[in-house]
C-alpha cells in the first residue's frame, strides 16, 4: 500500500481549503499528500455565508458581497449597514472547482476513496470527518434553502434579511434568511435551532412554500437549487494527538451560536500551514477562549428560553453593526464584548452563568 506524508480525511470545505493552502504554500513540491472523499463528483451542494472581516483565498467564488442587512421580528423591522465588513456568499461548485483545478496539476497530490488504501503509519493526518451518530437530544441548525428566480425584479439586491422571526416558533428558534442575488433570483433558508426529536419541525419544502407566497407575496416562481444541512451547536469530543490534527467542525471550527465556520477554517488552515514543520509541538489552534465560553451561556439560554430569543437577537443588533459584527466573527474587543453583553437580559444570562 502507498504512503504519504500527509492525508487529509474528507476532502469538503476545510479537506480541500486545507489542501489549497499547503499547494499555493509550496508545502507540496516536495511532500506527498493524499485526500481520502468518497464522493463521486463535486457539484454545487452548499452555500457558505460570512463577514468579510479578512481577507480570504477565495474572493473569486464571491457570488454577490452585500453592505446591508436586516433584522425582523414581531415588534419590528431593524436594518444595519456596513462598508468595511461585507456580507459575502461563496458557491460550493466554484469553490471546488478553483481548488481542484489547482491541486490537479501538482502530481504530489492523490485522491482515494478509503482511508484503508493507503498505509498510514508514518503519515500526519488531517481529519474533518465529525464521526457522530446524530445525537437528537442536542442542539442544532439545521435548514433547508432554495434558490428561486422569479420572471419579474421583485427582490432589492443591496440588502439581506438576515434574520426574519415573522413565523412559527413551535417552542424553538425558528427565522428565515433571505440572500438576494439579484432583482430577481434569490436564496430563501428555513432555519431552526433545535434538537432533531421533532419531526414536523422538517417540514421545509411546506415551510419555504408558505413563507415565499405570503410573506414575500411571490405567487409564481422556480427553485433553480436546494440545499438542506444539520450544524451541530455543540464540541466533538474529537482530540488531536501526535499523529492527527482535526480540522473543520472536527476540530471545533463552528462558532456555536452563529453556525459560523467557513472563516475559521481558512485561518486555522493558514496557522497549520504556517506551522506545519513544527505541528506537533505547537499549541492547539482554537476561536478564543472568550468566545466558548461566551456561547456556552448563550446555548443555555437558548435551550431553556428559546421563546425569549428573537427579542435578544433583535436587541444585540442595536448595537453598531461594525461591533456585532466583529463579535459574531470572533474579532471583537473586550469593549464591544461588552457593548454587546449589556443588550443582553441580564437575570437569564446570569442564572445561565451558574447553572
Amino acid at each position: 500500500m502507498k504512503e504519504f506524508d500527509y492525508i487529509i480525511i474528507g476532502g469538503g470545505c476545510a479537506g480541500l481549503s486545507l489542501a489549497y493552502e499547503l499547494e499555493i504554500n509550496d508545502k507540496l513540491k516536495d511532500k506527498t499528500l493524499a485526500i481520502i472523499e468518497n464522493r463521486p463528483e463535486y457539484k454545487r451542494d452548499k452555500t457558505w455565508s460570512f463577514w468579510k472581516v479578512f481577507d480570504h483565498n477565495f474572493e473569486d467564488c464571491v457570488i454577490k458581497s452585500w453592505n446591508n442587512f436586516s433584522i425582523n421580528t414581531s415588534e419590528g423591522f431593524h436594518k444595519l449597514s456596513s462598508s468595511s465588513f461585507p456580507y459575502q456568499s461563496i458557491n460550493s461548485e466554484k469553490f471546488y472547482k478553483k481548488i481542484n483545478s489547482k491541486i490537479s496539476s501538482n502530481p504530489n497530490v492523490s485522491f482515494f476513496k478509503n482511508l484503508k488504501e493507503l498505509n498510514s503509519k508514518n503519515s500526519l493526518i488531517f481529519n474533518s470527518i465529525f464521526e457522530y451518530k446524530k445525537d437528537k437530544s442536542k442542539l442544532w441548525q439545521h435548514f433547508q434553502g432554495i434558490e428561486i428566480e422569479t420572471s419579474k425584479n421583485i427582490f432589492d439586491d443591496e440588502i439581506i434579511n438576515l434574520m426574519d422571526f415573522n413565523c412559527d416558533q413551535k417552542n424553538d428558534v425558528h427565522f428565515f434568511y433571505t440572500l438576494p442575488f439579484n432583482k430577481n433570483k434569490a436564496l430563501i433558508e428555513t432555519t431552526w435551532l433545535s434538537n432533531l426529536e421533532d419531526q414536523s419541525l422538517m417540514d421545509y419544502d411546506l415551510q419555504l412554500e408558505n413563507y415565499i407566497k405570503n410573506n414575500l407575496g411571490i405567487k409564481s416562481y422556480k427553485i433553480n437549487f436546494i440545499e438542506k444541512g444539520a450544524i451541530p451547536l455543540f464540541y466533538p469530543s474529537l482530540k488531536n494527538d501526535d499523529k492527527t490534527v482535526n480540522i473543520g467542525s472536527a476540530g471545533g471550527m463552528t462558532r456555536l451560536s452563529t453556525g459560523y465556520t467557513f472563516l475559521n477554517i481558512q485561518e486555522h488552515s493558514k496557522y497549520i500551514v504556517e506551522n506545519i514543520d513544527q505541528i506537533k509541538k505547537i499549541n492547539e489552534y482554537n476561536m478564543g477562549k472568550k468566545y466558548h465560553f461566551l456561547d456556552k451561556i448563550f446555548l443555555k439560554v437558548l435551550k431553556k428560553h428559546p421563546e425569549k430569543m428573537p427579542r435578544i437577537f433583535f436587541e444585540m443588533f442595536k448595537v453598531s453593526s461594525n461591533s456585532v459584527i466583529k463579535f459574531l466573527s470572533n474579532k471583537s474587543n473586550i469593549f464591544e464584548d461588552i457593548k454587546i453583553i449589556s443588550r443582553m437580559p441580564k437575570l437569564i444570562f446570569i442564572k445561565a452563568l451558574f447553572n
